[in-house]
């Protein structure tokens, strides 16, 4: 076929392409016209079926796509429909979630209704006690009636409450001459308007349940903190508990259980009396509290399970114990002599006493024959004189109506009585009744001084005086403020209580047969912190009889210097003491952990105190620095002298042999070398910091250059004795001066650069785990003091090497063996320096440093020149040319 004018090339495909080429292509378009019609047809067709084919696979492609649609669509619909499912699921959770929460506040609400019903059940009860067994004859609910009516005028009572019904509490009958068990009445048509001056349970504040009660005694939530007051201002920190199984023992017990460890006070065991007390029970609490190590116990209990413990206490001789009373059994346990040497020392908050004035005068003048109506009069007259009262004085009565008692004389003194048991020195209870008196005194007052019009009820109205309703009164009540005539403050809180105010008080046996109370310190529960317990200490006399106050501690308060470590399975104030580690101190005792000394300072060996470090460097003052300065001397003077017998027999064969002018450049550089040692002694400064390193590098550099100049030389020397060698022009002393200068001005690059970017610097070095202060120098750049140390130990390789390689020339003018041994133990000091570099601290590396520039310059002094001296001095007749020469023609011959 022929080619195209402007086609590229030939063939038969060649025609068509040449038809599109252009201008230049149309001559030979033309003229191939005919031959390529049946291969355009050809084309033609083949382009067709690919087109058809390609057809064919689109729609196939579009059937797939169409099909990938339809389930494309049917899984869009299966997961609308799984999300609206969900959705569903998620509003029926809501649903049910604010059912179930509509169904726990019901719950709630039942719950809080049926307490409130259980409290206004219990509400109509009254608790009376001291009434004598069997007084009641004719019914408990008649005798109640008729014995409240004859305390208050006629008609009083009338309508105001019903007695439904009564009975003794149920607990086991006591004997004859114990305290009689309370009486519970269940009233009717009764509202508690009330103001009380001895219930102290914490439920009374609840004003949703006692909306109208008041009271002057304190609220009982406050003991637990009182209590954990005292224990923390005695130090007692190991404590048992004792709690009788009632309400107020079980509720101020655990609230002190739970209380307790948040102020760090452990609680070593937690008992309780039954209300029926068992020997087995009384047993196990008694020989808790033998074999328990806490000597302080914390009493909540009442006075007839506390006499039947104590008895047994006593009669089991367990002394050594602090035993803190509650109010409910401070006074009454303490009527029984029998107990007093057990309780002595024992000390407990009681209510508050207060001035009553002409009280005590009272209470010293009150008779039987005054008050013949009272029952108790004459029990407490024969109780408190041990007799029989008679109303006839002149009769004389049988052996059974004495009972072994004399005969009342009617003329006993009531001041006579031991405070124990007639107490007229401290009013707790009557105070509190005459607060409740004043209160209400002052309501009464406030409500009848009323400006019409400016009164607090409706319409601004005022209560009818006297016809007033008992919610008036209240009104009023709960807004009094008014001083009573001792000068105290009475008012409620919005709970209805009286300050939280109460004495400390300590039992003190003066005698066998006189007792006192005495009041030591109060606890004022809305005073400031630190202000709240304020204790007579020098005023409590103990169980031991002296003022010192008992220890009761699970574990020896650890002293300064040790911190506690908890021990296991025990409580936290159950502990060890460990030291505290170097570095640490405690300076208090009993510390939880030990304190970090500042950087600058150091424990004591004590671990009490931290002491200022004492600063550290190298110096010519201690022994290491001494030892190191006089070697670097003592090398000095030796390399000097060397030097000296060196050019003294400048002109011998041996001291001209191997190039006398790089052997005493040598020398030299191996006096500085000794030298520059020095500057790494003494306090570092600004300029001795800076040129240490340098100059070592520096003269160390110039050293071994001098080293390899030589051991290059002998071998050139030995090598080109060869005929028709090339090493002959290299026989110039210049090849060597010139090795010494190259391999010096690499270090004095590094140098100049190593000052120029970061120079080294003093500084003070110290870590909590560092004893002294480190006075140094910083390098600046370790990078440049490594890349130093790299040069110099590639050099000593290199000097090694070749005079181990040259270490069997001939020996007269050969020193490569001394080359080799001296670069031997060069090399070994400074690969032995980079560990015992890296593993030391403080002027101890420095020493290594200083120990390694040494020793490493003594080995090449004294392997290369020594043996040179030797001849020198004992060896004369091998230091001429002849014996050179001769020894050197053998060799020779021996070798080659």
């Amino acid at each position: 076929m022929t080619r195209g004018a402007g086609g590229g090339g030939g063939g038969p495909k060649q025609g068509p392409i040449d038809k599109f080429t252009g201008p230049g292509g149309s001559t030979g378009a033309s003229g191939g016209s005919q031959a390529a019609g049946p291969d355009n047809a050809a084309l033609m067709a083949a382009i067709t079926q690919s087109r058809d084919a390609l057809d064919a696979n689109i729609r196939a492609v579009g059937a797939d796509v169409m099909l990938l649609r339809q389930d494309l669509r049917n899984a869009v619909s299966r997961i609308t429909e799984a999300e609206a499912r969900i959705s569903g699921v998620e509003d029926d959770v809501v649903t049910l979630k604010r059912k179930l929460a509509a169904l726990v506040s019901t719950q709630k609400g039942l719950a809080l209704r049926v307490e409130d019903a259980e409290g206004r059940a219990r509400r109509n009860n009254l608790c009376f006690v001291g009434l004598p067994e069997g007084c009641e004859k004719g019914g408990k609910e008649g005798f109640l009636t008729r014995w409240l009516e004859s305390w208050v005028p006629p008609g009083t009572l009338s309508g105001c409450f019903v007695i439904e019904r009564a009975h003794r509490a149920l607990m086991q009958k006591p004997p004859e001459g114990a305290r009689p068990r309370p009486v519970i009445a269940k009233l009717l048509n009764y509202h508690d308007r009330d103001i009380s001056y001895g219930a102290g349970l914490s439920i009374l504040s609840d004003k949703i349940q006692f909306p109208s009660f008041l009271r002057t005694v304190e609220n009982g939530n406050f003991f637990a903190q009182a209590y954990i007051d005292l224990c923390l201002h005695f130090g007692w920190t190991w404590i048992g508990i004792l709690a009788s199984d009632n309400d107020f023992g079980l509720q101020h017990g655990q609230n002190l259980l739970k209380d307790a460890p948040k102020s760090g006070i452990c609680v070593e065991f937690y008992e309780t009396l039954a209300t029926q007390i068992t020997e087995k029970s009384l047993s196990h609490v008694v020989n808790v509290i033998r074999w328990s190590t806490s000597r302080v116990i914390v009493c909540f209990t009442f006075s007839p399970q506390m006499i039947s413990f104590l008895r047994v206490i006593s009669a089991q001789k367990i002394v050594g114990k602090v035993w803190i009373a509650s109010t409910s059994w401070l006074s009454s346990v303490f009527s029984l002599k029998d107990l007093w040497e057990t309780l002595h020392g024992t000390v407990g908050f009681a209510v508050y006493s207060g001035e009553i004035p002409m009280f005590k005068e009272f209470l010293y003048s009150i008779h039987p024959s005054k008050f013949p109506n009272d029952i108790y009069m004459k029990q407490f007259w024969e109780h408190a004189f041990t007799c029989q009262w008679r109303e006839d004085f002149n009769r004389t009565m049988t052996g059974n109506e004495m009972d072994g008692k004399r005969v009342c004389t009617q003329t006993e003194k009531l001041e006579t009585l031991d405070e124990s048991a007639y107490d007229v020195n401290n009013f707790r209870y009557p105070y509190k009744a005459y607060n409740a008196i004043y209160a209400i005194a002052q309501a009464l007052h406030d409500l009848k001084a009323c400006i019409p019009m400016h009164g607090p009820f409706i319409n601004r109205t005022c209560a009818d005086y006297p016809r007033f309703h008992p919610w008036q009164l209240l009104h009023y009540l709960k807004n009094v403020r008014t001083k009573n005539s001792a000068g105290k403050e009475v008012f409620f809180d919005e709970n209805g209580d009286a300050p939280p105010m109460m004495d400390f008080i300590n039992w003190q046996m003066t005698s066998k047969d006189t007792s006192r109370f005495l009041k030591v310190g109060t606890y004022e529960a809305n005073a400031l912190k630190g202000q709240k317990l304020i204790i007579n200490s020098s005023a409590i006399e103990w169980d031991t009889g002296h003022p010192r106050v008992p220890v009761s501690i699970c574990s020896e308060p650890c002293r300064p210097g040790y911190r506690k470590a908890a021990t296991e399975g025990k409580p936290r104030c159950c502990f060890g003491c460990v030291l505290c580690s170097e570095g640490s101190i405690t300076n208090q005792s009993d510390s939880a952990d030990c304190m970090k000394c500042p950087d600058d300072h150091w424990s004591s060996i004590l671990r009490d105190r931290c002491i200022a470090k004492s600063i550290s460097f190298l110096s010519y003052a201690e022994s290491l620095g001494m030892i190191l300065a006089l070697m670097s001397v003592f090398f000095f003077l030796n390399a000097s002298c060397v030097f000296g017998v060196f050019v003294w027999y400048r002109d011998t064969p041996v001291v001209k042999a191997n190039n006398r002018g790089i052997s005493y450049l040598l020398l030299i550089s191996l006096k500085l070398c000794f030298l520059c040692a020095l500057n790494f002694i003494g306090r570092p400064t600004k300029w001795t910091c800076m040129l240490q390193q340098i100059i070592f590098g520096v003269i160390f550099s110039l050293c071994i250059s001098c080293v390899l100049a030589k051991t290059i030389t002998v071998v050139i020397v030995f090598r080109a004795t060869k005929p028709n060698s090339n090493l002959k022009k290299f026989l110039s002393p210049k090849i060597a001066y010139t090795i010494v200068l190259t391999c010096t001005l690499i270090p004095v690059t590094i140098g100049v650069a190593w000052l120029t970017t970061s120079p080294s610097f003093p500084e003070h070095s110290t870590s909590p785990a560092m004893r002294e202060i480190f006075l140094g120098c910083n390098e600046g750049s370790v990078g440049w003091f490594y890349s130093m140390l790299a040069f110099m130990g590639l050099l000593a390789c290199a000097s090694f090497l070749i005079s181990f390689l040259a270490r069997k020339l001939p020996d007269s003018f050969n020193e490569t063996k001394f080359i080799t041994f001296s670069m031997l133990s060069f090399v070994s000091v400074w690969l032995s320096f980079i560990p015992a570099y890296l593993s030391t601290k403080g002027k101890y590396m420095i020493a290594v440093e200083v120990f390694a520039i040494l020793s490493s310059s003594a080995g090449l002094l004294y392997c290369i020149f020594a043996p040179k001296a030797f001849i020198i001095f004992w060896r004369p007749e091998r230091n001429t040319r002849d014996y050179l020469s001769s020894k050197s023609k053998s060799s020779l011959k021996n070798k080659y």
